[in-house]
């Protein structure tokens, strides 16, 4: 099964879209994908594949997760968040602790992005959550990321207590992805009820003068036009 995988990814295999996804994530000299390989294959392309294999065993996904190609990683993780959302309780413990121990694999925005939430997020849903604020001291940038996307599966059932306080602590990071997914959580906070508007414009009101202005910007999204303005006139004045 697992080399019939790798054979239908490489023959979907397209050179000018690999050139255009390793320019869009960055994997030049210094970049936050630097090195990062690309066969150029379209996320719903690898989806296909990863739907066709749900059955690929842990070996083969972890196989997969180790390869230098980025859609190989991809799809190794998509199968893996499929295969937890089918699972009963003790595989569900066995992929979450696989999850973890593979984070370095799990090295790019959309790689975290695709997995986080459904295995990391899913899984400490009713469990102590820990191991979130492990990852989000972590030096590792994406698993500071994964730390906080995994908090949208706790917004999705009305519970925002970890994502404002992982936001908190991740408010000065100096990664601009790591901005970005905060600014991003905390704006699913105000969209999922009346409550969660209110803790966020709670979280605004004593936040916003200090918060970087791209976390800023995307946390203010939704919000009505005399509010965008009002927090980021706080942060203008704070500046």
């Amino acid at each position: 099964m697992l080399d019939n995988i790798k054979k239908e990814l490489s023959g979907l295999s397209d050179k000018k879209q690999a050139q255009i996804s390793q320019k869009f994530f960055k994997t030049g000299p210094g970049e936050y994908g630097e090195g990062d390989i690309f066969l150029g294959i379209r996320v719903p392309m690898q989806r296909k594949v990863a739907a066709k294999y749900a059955d690929l065993d842990i070996a083969g996904i972890a196989d997969l997760l180790h390869s230098e190609f980025h859609e190989y990683r991809f799809t190794a993780l998509a199968i893996l968040s499929a295969r937890f959302c089918r699972a009963m309780k003790k595989e569900r413990a066995e992929i979450f602790r696989f999850y973890l121990n593979n984070t370095a694999f799990i090295n790019n925005w959309d790689l975290v992005d695709a997995s986080a939430y459904h295995i990391a997020g899913s899984f400490l849903s009713d469990k102590p959550r820990k191991e979130l604020y492990r990852l989000a001291h972590s030096e590792m940038l994406w698993e500071r990321r994964i730390a906080i996307i995994a908090t949208l599966a706790f917004i999705r059932f009305g519970d925002f207590v970890d994502t404002f306080a992982l936001s908190k602590i991740l408010l000065h990071d100096k990664e601009d992805l790591i901005q970005k997914a905060v600014g991003w959580m905390l704006r699913e906070t105000g969209k999922k009820s009346l409550a969660g508007k209110e803790q966020l414009l709670g979280f605004l009101e004593e936040n916003a003068p200090i918060m970087p202005r791209t976390c800023l910007r995307y946390a203010i999204e939704r919000l009505d036009a005399m509010q965008r303005k009002r927090f980021l006139g706080k942060k203008r004045r704070r500046s």
